[in-house]
């Protein structure tokens, strides 16, 4: 996790120029210097966008981000530099866009064009696309050529022009455009609110067929849910048609099944969280991973099963010994409140994706079914442990740590200093150190325990000793 030296240098030189005081004066005096400023500042900034471009294509050529466990680069960059998905992807295709285009990445990497005209130029910059345009005649990286046009464009007197003229070397390439297969054109993104009240946004597209389909239903339920003084806009109408839809779906039970068990809305929360006459803002933790008000989760634990699970002064709760080897549903339900999802560091799948792993393996280290040795790994993480990869249960901070198969401890966002080994973090007793997995070592007890709610929809603090999951 050491910095490059030369990296270390400029970001020390960042670091100070950030912390820069600006002038004073009057605006008059002072607006051509502001200006000046802001100007050279965009400029360093899309030096560096191009110079991370370029770094973290190399780095998916060179499959790096398997180093730390993950498939993707774009994975990698959203589960450890804390970057939506959306961002990491528009890097990804700048790196791709800069390897591609030879004089476009030079005027990139010296800050001539800005990262949102590459991420225009990079529609056209695929390497399908441009070996198409070849086909044609084309010149591709001649004085005349795409590379060198799309870049006088960019940086000429009419810049604005870029997005249309990427669009019309599109149409030349492929007038017909792609094959007509309908449902290619799907897309359905929803994005969770950053807010303490959770929620979120849903926007994408349909075909013709598919919309159709989905207008009928919706309509069905916003037209069977009108009053007669209804005040409500349309669009309220519709989002509370597409909640009715779910609901309905949920309540039938015969969705497809998740984990042994028809899909279902889990919360987690503290017991004395969920009965505090108080809003808390944050205390409840959905399935998805959001957060969300005490509020919620009680509005959630009003139709909902619930599940009481005891906890241990030690963070975990209780264990059933090594009468079974298949995790039963309340070790599963305790090890979902706890965890909230996949325990590998940087991972972000909620907890319907993952496995119950056996910590300590139940034959080979006659690791016993317990929610102590068990921790939720997706299904790529959960082979990667299998294979080199170790997690341990951190007992100081109530947490998993994700070790290498050298021992050292992968870290997530922007360490100060130097990870601790494994051993050396955990301080494992000598007897304990051969295995490749660590469990904690104190025994739980149900006397620091308060309690968890499961079913419909699940509620727990991962920092209390205990919780409820509704």
């Amino acid at each position: 996790m050491e910095l490059p030296d030369d990296v270390a240098a400029v970001l020390a030189g960042a670091l100070e120029l950030a912390g820069a005081d600006l002038l004073d004066g009057s605006p008059a005096t002072q607006a051509s210097v502001l200006l000046a400023r802001v100007r050279g500042l965009t400029q360093l900034q899309n030096v560096i966008e191009a110079a991370v471009a370029r770094t973290v294509r190399a780095a998916e050529c060179a499959q790096a981000a398997d180093f730390d466990g993950h498939k993707t680069i774009k994975s990698w960059m959203s589960g450890h530099l804390n970057v939506s998905p959306a961002t990491a992807a528009r890097v990804t295709r700048a790196g791709r866009t800069l390897e591609q285009l030879p004089r476009w990445s030079e005027a990139a990497c010296a800050g001539r064009v800005t990262p949102d005209q590459t991420a225009v130029v990079a529609r056209v910059a695929t390497p399908a696309r441009l070996a198409a345009a070849a086909e044609l005649g084309v010149e591709l990286h001649g004085d005349d050529g795409v590379d060198a046009t799309l870049l006088a464009c960019a940086t000429g007197d009419h810049p604005e022009t870029l997005p249309a003229v990427v669009a019309r070397m599109l149409d030349w390439i492929d007038p017909d455009g792609p094959e007509p297969d309908p449902t290619r054109r799907r897309e359905l993104h929803l994005s969770p609110s950053a807010g303490a009240e959770g929620g979120g946004t849903i926007h994408g597209r349909l075909d013709a067929a598919g919309y159709e389909k989905v207008a009928t239903a919706l309509t069905a339920y916003q037209q069977a849910g009108r009053a007669a003084e209804d005040d409500r806009s349309h669009a309220q109408q519709m989002a509370d048609a597409l909640v009715q839809l779910a609901y309905n779906g949920l309540a039938a039970a015969d969705t497809p099944m998740l984990r042994k068990h028809h899909a279902q809305v889990a919360a987690t929360i503290s017991a004395g969280d969920l009965l505090d006459p108080d809003v808390i803002a944050g205390a409840a933790r959905l399935g998805s991973g959001q957060r969300v008000s005490n509020e919620v989760a009680r509005q959630l634990a009003c139709d909902s099963i619930i599940t009481r699970v005891l906890f241990g002064p030690d963070g975990m709760p209780l264990n059933i010994g090594r009468s079974q080897r298949l995790v039963p549903a309340p070790i599963r339900k305790a090890a979902d409140a706890r965890d909230g999802g996949c325990t590998f560091a940087g991972c972000s799948a909620p907890t319907w994706w993952c496995d119950a792993h056996h910590v300590q393996e139940w034959i080979a280290d006659h690791g016993e079914t317990s929610v102590a040795n068990t921790a939720l790994l997706c299904e790529r993480h959960h082979t990667k442990v299998h294979h080199g990869f170790s997690i341990a249960w951190d007992p100081v901070e109530k947490r998993w740590r994700t070790y290498r198969e050298d021992g050292t401890e992968i870290i997530v966002g922007y360490p100060h200093g130097e990870p601790a080994s494994l051993d050396r973090r955990l301080d494992l007793p000598p007897e304990n150190r051969h295995a490749r997995h660590a469990i904690p070592t104190s025994d739980p007890s149900p006397e620091g325990g308060c309690g968890s709610l499961g079913g419909v929809a699940g509620l727990t603090s991962a920092e209390a000793h205990g919780s409820d999951q509704v």
